[in-house]
């Protein structure tokens, strides 16, 4: 019976079974893993106050967020080895204690103890601080103490969240939009210069559009001193560390505060949800490793739609070529056997010769060509958001012209011998017939394309993605997409904060945050995909059948 059994060829049907479910098993265990440790750091933990016995007889205090466990292994093999657990606390104030976390021997924890009086500081430098609210003086000098303290702090940081989110907005906006005036005037000088050009009048007409620029960029400069001064003079809040240390710490250095054993679920969940939309909405902070992630998620999607304008149609229309038009002979054959290779190059090597030709030598000869004002300083000739973008082009450009020839060749010849019959041109032929009935095939591979692009990160290092970009590549400022700036990516967001980080156990949880982002992409971009074909495909299955 097993024999027989054997001979049918019924075993492989179950390795492969075995196979496909361990895949999905490794899969959804590899998903299920990152979103447990990426979305769980958005949690509002409870803050511990441990009681510590140091290695005197005596005891300290220990105040933070409980990290994780781990086993401290001592001894050798040949006398024995034992297991001492350990807790990994984030004790914080990195700025007073050097780092941001301390290993306890849990043996050694006389008493932990969550009093809901205990804090959570979130600062825009050194990280967070824990401690327990005195007083808060204001910028009158009026202190308040007791239970109205931590209501006054919280009115105090809402006040500077406005007064910091208006300064941000003259920063990056108004003053931004000026200097980009400054410096095109700037060019339009020197442009002048190089064409004998450079007139009395002009100048004239250049400085005064100077004046008016310096004048307006004047009066911006006192807007903004003046919120500076108004925030730096709300007050400072004095916090009781795990030393017995007071603190004073400026209302202006906070972020937010939090006082999560005294939270209640509704407004845990609440602050947990707060929480991640700034992750998702904000600018990083502090070396990457705080903050959000927004411009690493817009300088995604911008290069990949721009990936996208550019594959489409080349990899289409090669793709025809080489079906509807190309003889079949030797050099047809080697073309599609270099396509296929192209596939296989590993990535790393299209970002060198994005680097070198792209970069190296378009870039500088469109520098030559049209930016003859801005040398010596390049304009196109750095890397930059196009050639991430092109690059990335000439990556995906083999599936899509695989997807697009699978897709022709699919089509019935019957199709394009009656369309020509009824008198269509052969080109009418192909958009009208054709094209249409091998959209599934085009559009698949499309979309595949542009998931595989999302995960890039190797090439994109050497031709225009960075670790903290100034700027977005689209803004209010003319020509509102600039392609000639420099991106940040997610991939390499994952990469930087993970083995660049001067902080490793800080900016752990964000990298498991952004590669969970990075791979919900991934996933919604294939799941497009399969729906577009699936529609497609029953749009079309008359013709199929």
């Amino acid at each position: 019976m097993l024999r027989t059994w054997m001979r049918e060829g019924n075993h492989w049907v179950w390795f492969n079974a075995m196979a496909v479910a361990i895949s999905l098993l490794a899969v959804i265990g590899l998903i299920s893993f990152i979103v447990f440790k990426g979305m769980g750091h958005f949690w509002p933990k409870d803050i511990h106050a441990y009681t510590v016995q140091d290695g005197a007889g005596g005891t300290v205090q220990l105040i933070g967020e409980l990290h994780r466990r781990s086993d401290r292994v001592e001894g050798n093999i040949k006398e024995g080895v034992s297991h001492i657990p350990q807790l990994l606390v984030k004790i914080g104030n990195r700025d007073i204690f050097g780092a941001d976390f301390k290993w306890v021997d849990e043996h050694a924890i006389v008493q932990d103890i969550t009093a809901k009086d205990l804090i959570m500081v979130e600062r825009y430098e050194w990280g967070n601080l824990y401690g327990r609210l005195k007083s808060v003086t204001l910028g009158d000098g009026m202190t308040v103490m007791g239970s109205q303290a931590w209501d006054t702090f919280q009115q105090l940081i809402e006040r500077h969240t406005e007064l910091h989110k208006q300064i941000v907005r003259i920063q990056k906006h108004e003053i931004g939009a000026i200097n980009a005036g400054v410096e095109q005037l700037r060019l339009d000088r020197r442009r002048l210069e190089l064409d004998n050009k450079l007139t009395e009048q002009a100048i004239a007409k250049l400085d005064e559009k100077r004046r008016q620029l310096d004048g307006e960029y004047q009066t911006l400069l006192t807007q903004m001193r003046q919120l500076e001064q108004t925030a730096s003079a709300l007050g400072k809040a004095q916090i009781e560390i795990m030393t017995g240390d007071v603190v004073s710490l400026p209302i202006d250095k906070i972020v937010e505060s939090i006082m999560p054993n005294a939270m209640t679920l509704t407004e845990k969940f609440g602050h947990y949800f707060h929480r991640i939309w700034v992750f998702l909405s904000d600018d990083p902070r502090e070396a990457n490793t705080e903050g959000g992630i927004f411009p690493a998620i817009f300088g995604t999607v911008t290069m990949v739609f721009i990936m996208t304008v550019l594959v489409m149609p080349f990899g289409v229309v090669a793709a025809v070529y080489l079906r509807e038009y190309a003889k079949d002979g030797w050099i047809t054959r080697a073309v599609r056997i270099s396509v296929n290779n192209l596939a296989g190059v590993p990535s790393i090597v299209y970002g060198v010769f994005g680097l070198g030709f792209f970069v190296y030598v378009l870039g500088h000869n469109i520098d030559q060509l049209f930016y003859q004002e801005a040398l010596p300083a390049p304009t196109f000739g750095t890397p930059g958001l196009l050639w991430a973008a092109l690059t990335l082009a000439l990556l995906t450009l083999p599936v899509v012209i695989v997807s697009t020839e699978e897709g022709l060749a699919r089509v019935p010849r019957a199709m394009r011998e009656g369309s020509l019959a009824l008198g269509a041109t052969k080109i009418e032929t192909l958009w009208n017939t054709v094209l249409p009935i091998a959209s599934p095939a085009i559009m698949t591979g499309l979309i595949l394309a542009i998931a595989r692009a999302a995960g890039e990160v190797a090439p994109l290092m050497l031709v225009g993605v960075v670790k903290l970009a100034p700027s977005l590549p689209v803004d209010s400022i003319a020509p509102y997409i600039h392609l000639d700036r420099k991106i940040m990516h997610l991939g390499f967001h994952i990469n930087d904060v993970g083995f660049q980080s001067p902080n490793v156990e800080a900016a752990q949880p964000l990298v498991y945050a952004t590669a969970f982002l990075l791979v919900l992409i991934i996933i919604a971009l294939n799941i497009s995909a399969i729906t577009i074909r699936n529609r497609l495909r029953e749009r079309f299955k008359s013709v199929d059948n």
